[in-house]
């Protein structure tokens, strides 16, 4: 099976661990997902030790991986604490103890100036390290603020935004990539813009 359809597989089964999980500590399942588990670890250990050469899939393998070993941490925080009869709330505290939000920041454009807010400019796919880093540093902030967990390596994200802009401007004969963060639907994506 092509590396692409078992990171579509691995997706998927993580989200139905996610549920199963969900129903174990509300009662409805008896049991914890151990088998759906064991899956998801097979799949994830079968690519834990050979060399990805395509960016966009290591990306996706690692991100994959991250999100579930949060996940995981989570899970068995709460099995011990539901083993040990304490109370344990979503995020792993009580609520009325949760500290309050980080306030939201603003970052200039690093890069090509002209506006504020979640826009980093890339005009070199090689170069412009201070746009991609600081976009970089927005993307794990942002992830950590939503719970999403790790992140992928900068390496690999520097590579990703790279293949991405030398691919924007050669197809679309742009002078530059405006790349901002989505997370409008509880995760966080990068969208690009074209600058003419």
């Amino acid at each position: 099976m092509p590396l692409s359809d078992d990171l579509d597989q691995l997706n998927s089964t993580i989200r139905q661990l996610q549920t199963k999980w969900e129903m174990f500590f509300t009662g409805v399942e008896k049991k914890p997902p151990t088998e759906l588990q064991r899956k998801v670890e097979g799949i994830i250990r079968q690519y834990a030790f050979q060399e990805i050469r395509n960016n966009t899939e290591r990306f996706r393998y690692q991100s994959l991986t991250a999100r579930y070993n949060t996940f995981n941490e989570l899970w068995q925080k709460r099995l011990r604490a539901r083993e040990e009869g304490k109370a344990f709330g979503v995020h792993g505290m009580k609520a009325d103890v949760l500290p309050p939000p980080a306030p939201e920041r603003e970052h200039r454009m690093p890069v090509g100036g002209g506006g504020t807010g979640r826009e980093f400019r890339v005009a070199n796919p090689d170069g412009d390290d201070n746009a991609v880093r600081a976009l970089y540093d927005r993307y794990v902030e942002e992830r950590q603020r939503l719970g999403e967990g790790g992140a992928p390596p900068y390496e690999s994200f520097r590579q990703l935004i790279g293949q991405q802009t030398s691919k924007i401007l050669g197809d679309k004969d742009a002078k530059a990539v405006d790349f901002r963060l989505d997370s409008s639907h509880g995760k966080v994506s990068l969208k690009a813009r074209i600058v003419k």
